[in-house]
């Protein structure tokens, strides 16, 4: 089972790319960090989880089942 799955996810501002990720996959009960310069997109990632910005692109799945 998956938590949290984000697939092509995309957010940018003008010209400027704030979140671009592929894949990226939390497990239920996985124990998760980010890590990263400033203004890698750290915070634009989290609040794009948390549904307090919205992704230009991809999609987001919470709870998940995976085979």
């Amino acid at each position: 089972m998956s938590s949290v799955l984000l697939r092509a996810v995309r957010k940018s501002y003008g010209d400027a790319v704030t979140c671009d990720i592929d894949h990226l996959e939390v497990k239920d009960g996985e124990f998760f960090t980010l890590l990263g310069p400033s203004g890698c997109g750290k915070t634009t990632t989290l609040r794009i989880i948390a549904g307090l910005t919205k992704e230009d692109e991809g999609e987001i799945y919470f709870g998940v089942a995976r085979e």
